[in-house]
């Protein structure tokens, strides 16, 4: 089972730290120190923020993902628990960004690399849960509110068995007995 990322909007309070947090695992340096055009500025998430609600929305790493079966060049594939998106050979077709039910991913350009016509790469840039970087997915960590928590198959698990517990212990209360 896929592990994910989820959002809880009564804790979140849209303060951003989680998208910049995503920002500094990928780019691997400290960018507040180093000229703001120098690098990429592509978080792997997107905060909605409304009058009324504020999370963070990123991939939830389906189990059978439409994008990995949109995807032309067979750039996104399942690896550790996660839906992985291998940028090197994706063409900026937009294909998984249409497919994907959530809005998860989107398309980037890349400051670094270059078309074969001079231009700015474009990519599609969705969350990896952190793949390469050491502790986990940087925005889980450092949500100053724990809105964010990282879901693994043992937690789901454990849920729905609470759940079962619940509804079991619910009919036990509401069920009525013939007077015998």
């Amino acid at each position: 089972m896929n592990h994910f990322v989820k959002g809880n909007p009564d804790l979140c309070i849209g303060c951003r730290t989680c998208m910049i947090s995503c920002v500094i695992a990928h780019e691997g340096r400290r960018i507040f120190e180093i000229d703001p055009d120098g690098y990429d500025f592509n978080p792997r998430l997107h905060m909605v923020k409304t009058r009324k609600i504020s999370v963070p929305v990123q991939c939830k790493h389906c189990e059978d993902p439409a994008c990995m079966a949109a995807c032309p060049k067979n750039c996104i594939t399942i690896q550790n628990h996660s839906v992985y998106l291998d940028t090197k050979g994706c063409i900026g077709c937009k294909s998984c960004m249409e497919a994907c039910s959530f809005g998860a991913i989107d398309m980037v350009t890349t400051k670094s690399e270059k078309q074969i016509d001079g231009s700015e790469r474009v990519i599609a840039n969705k969350c990896d849960l952190c793949a390469n970087v050491p502790g986990g997915p940087a925005c889980v960590r450092t949500c100053p509110t724990d809105a964010l928590q990282l879901v693994e198959e043992e937690m789901l698990e454990e849920k729905v068995a609470n759940r079962r517990l619940e509804a079991a212990r619910s009919l036990a209360v509401t069920k009525e007995f013939p007077n015998g």
